[in-house]
């Protein structure tokens, strides 16, 4: 087990490791090598091929979905499924969801289809099949206590709905795979015995699934090595389990461990202040990062009076920063906990002319005329595709409208057999007008299927472009928007063009284009990455990337951490590492800065800095106390610019210790002003009452002014003697009744 810190050189192991191997005389078809993005696959690659050259194609690389995406090609008949199955997207699977919850007459706001969608692939993540779901007491009665009792028949009829389509959703890549490895002993031996050599990368973030296909792949050689971080392990929220890597020894007693300490990319008080703050996790692998670089510039605080004037100072300090320093606007990052804090950021650079981009927006392959086409390839190979079926058996018009399609799925159901059995047989269950539209239609995708056969993918999508009738549908609307649709398609047969042009693969057909794309993610299609723009992200899309400079916002409690954080330690731990990932993006100079009001919902909130603050080392903190409170007729203001002047004379910093010296708490840049009360222990709220005095840890004894809501969301404005009117919610609160 290699424990890889932050910026400690982590993918160039891996690839001296492999190149190693490759050199002591391992055949690289032995070798696998497990990833969580196509990036990383493909810098991993070409290292290789620079040292070890040809012999790099021959290694099973890449993620998890797509190496066992390639696996269940070969293997797909032994679970009864087609090898040229299609790959739901995210889009996909709510297509079929809300198509069931419509057939069932369900509430659609009761049965939202996200919350269904995530409620189905936490099951399969935790290898729960529907029959299992529908028997186990307890997840049947979390079910019943959130109103939704009919989700286990959702999840029976999307699993059965989508097996009919010959379609497995990203989940099922791995549930499918570990099904298949469970059943089938003899597929099992077979890869155990392919498979000498395993190397899985970012181990943290495995979860239950996909450890337990690699616990079984390396069952018979043991030859694994896992690389990973686990200060770095922030995706519980998609079934991640950090304790995959922290009991790793568990499963292999005489596992070697070897820690990678040096940090190459940040200032020494870059990476003195993320340790000061990962040191506060009690679940962690002991570690001691530090770095040989200069001490740099001390970690900025920026204090704003509203989420406005916060966008206003980090827009203003990038635009000095670039000026003085001459940098690209590339070099800087600004990075949140959500996405809506995105709002107050982009208006400020706006404002300034600044040139930025928010990453994870709309990918290339999820705009609309892009999926039409693919759909089409899609239906091409797989005609029992329903989703894809009814994306455009209508477009471009052809008379066949929702009725029609409604009846064909209605007589497929009652069939047992796939919508396009039924168009194929059209004159048996429409009318004769309408039978003849549908007939024309299934006669059209079966050409497809002839043609294919004989032409290369870029052939190919040019024929299904041009005489399924979408170019020129796209062509004659010259409107924008029209024509940037239409460059899309021309942008997507290009990249189809490029790939039949392409050295390093030997399979260059439609179908295998179409199973890379449908693996894809935002970043590894992103056409515009190189731009010279502001960077705009969530912290959990910035893991794996760095900036010479980086701003993190919002650092509010309720906020960051979030509010959803503070039931339990392994969920506070988890932000806490999710801060940790934020500090250790950047390069030179990294800002920190909060706002001590936020809109919400409409509503005008007060907020308080967050508690990680607090955890961060004063000795590498720098205060800028530049802003000013705004001029307003809200009392809140005139409380806070007291409070940040008491703040400002009571903060105090010790002299900057060596570099070598390990990091020492001293006084806290955000110095608690109140003192609970000894034995301090919060009261039941559910009878606190207007005019109640109450104690508060952090903020000391105010008043009950009002209380509003129902239970058990009811918000209390109390107004406390130390810092003025806060409006807080009584669940979360934590108040001694006085």
């Amino acid at each position: 087990m290699i424990v890889a810190g932050a910026g400690s050189g982590k993918t160039r192991v891996i690839t001296f490791r492999v190149a190693h191997l490759i050199h002591k005389g391992v055949d690289a078809f032995n070798i696998l090598v497990l990833t969580f993005t196509n990036k990383a696959a493909r810098e991993m690659r070409d290292r290789i091929t620079k040292i070890v050259g040809p012999d790099a194609k021959n290694i099973w690389m890449g993620t998890f979905h797509s190496v066992f995406a390639k696996l269940l090609r070969v293997e797909a008949d032994k679970i009864g499924y087609p090898s040229n199955f299609t790959i739901y997207d995210t889009d996909d699977s709510k297509s079929v969801l809300r198509a069931i919850i419509k057939e069932m007459n369900l509430d659609d706001k009761l049965y939202a289809v996200n919350i269904v969608l995530n409620r189905i692939s936490a099951a399969k993540n935790n290898l729960v099949s529907w029959m299992e779901y529908q028997k186990n007491d307890q997840i049947q009665a979390d079910d019943i206590a959130t109103k939704r009792p009919l989700l286990g028949i959702i999840y029976q009829n999307y699993a059965t709905r989508c097996y009919r389509a010959g379609a497995m959703d990203f989940d099922d890549l791995l549930y499918k795979t570990n099904e298949l490895l469970r059943e089938h002993p003899e597929v099992l031996n077979k890869y155990q015995h392919k498979f000498k050599y395993l190397m899985v990368d970012e181990y943290q973030d495995t979860n239950h699934s996909q450890y337990l296909i690699v616990k079984k792949l390396a069952a018979v050689n043991e030859n694994i090595c896992v690389v990973g971080d686990d200060a770095q392990s922030i995706y519980a929220f998609r079934g991640a389990n950090i304790q995959n890597i922290l009991n790793f020894e568990k499963d292999y007693p005489d596992l070697k461990v070897f820690k990678l300490e040096q940090n190459y990319r940040s200032t020494q008080n870059i990476v003195n202040t993320a340790n000061s703050i990962i040191a506060n996790n009690k679940d962690q692998l002991k570690k001691r990062v530090f770095s040989e670089k200069e001490n740099g510039d001390k970690i900025k605080v920026m204090r704003a009076f509203s989420d406005n004037e916060e966008g206003k100072l980090v827009a203003e300090a990038i635009m000095q920063e670039r000026s003085t320093k001459g940098l690209n606007w590339h070099d800087f990052a600004i990075l949140y906990r959500t996405n809506a804090q995105s709002r107050s950021m982009e208006e400020a650079l706006r404002k300034l002319g600044t040139p930025y981009k928010i990453y994870g927006g709309l990918s290339f392959y999820q705009r609309k005329e892009i999926k039409d086409l693919v759909a089409y390839f899609r239906l091409t190979f797989n005609p029992n595709d329903e989703e894809a079926l009814k994306r455009v058996i209508n477009y471009p018009r052809r008379g066949i409208g929702d009725t029609t399609v409604d009846h064909i799925i209605v007589s497929a159901d009652k069939n047992n057999i796939s919508p396009f059995e039924v168009i194929i047989s059209a004159s048996k269950y429409l009318d004769g007008r309408t039978a003849g539209k549908v007939s024309a239609f299934a006669m059209l995708i079966q050409s497809f299927q002839v043609i294919v056969k004989n032409l290369s993918a870029y052939e190919a999508a040019l024929h299904i472009a041009q005489h399924s009738g979408l170019l020129k549908d796209l062509y004659e609307d010259k409107s924008v928007e029209g024509l940037n649709r239409y460059e899309n398609i021309q942008e997507l047969l290009n990249g189809i063009k490029e790939f039949s042009e392409r050295e390093d693969i030997e399979e260059k057909g439609l179908d295998v284009f179409m199973q890379d794309i449908a693996l894809l993610t935002n970043d590894d299609n992103d056409k515009n990455k190189n731009a010279d723009t502001v960077s705009l992200m969530t912290i959990h899309s910035s893991k794996g990337l760095e900036f010479p400079q980086v701003y993190v916002v919002g650092l509010e409690e309720n906020l960051f951490p979030s509010q959803m954080s503070l039931n339990s330690r392994s969920d506070l731990e988890e932000e806490r590492r999710l801060f940790y990932v934020a500090t250790t993006r950047a390069e030179n100079k990294l800002t920190l800065s909060y706002a001590t009001s936020r809109f919400k919902f409409g509503t005008l909130i007060n907020c308080e800095p967050s508690r990680f603050l607090d955890e961060i080392d004063a000795q590498y903190l720098e205060l800028d106390y530049s802003a000013k409170p705004a001029s307003s007729n809200n009392p809140f203001f005139d409380q806070e610019k007291t409070a940040w002047n008491s703040n400002k004379a009571a903060d105090t910093f010790s002299k900057p210790k060596s570099a070598t010296a390990p990091p020492v708490k001293t006084t806290s840049i955000l110095a608690k002003a109140h003192v609970p009360t000894p034995g301090f222990a919060p009261s039941d709220t559910s009878k606190l009452q207007v005019g109640m005095e109450v104690e508060h840890e952090r903020f000391g004894f105010g008043k009950v002014l009002t209380l509003e809501g129902n239970k058990p969301d009811i918000k209390a404005t109390i107004f406390f003697k130390e810092i003025g009117q806060k409006q807080l919610l009584l669940k979360f609160a934590k108040l001694r009744i006085v």
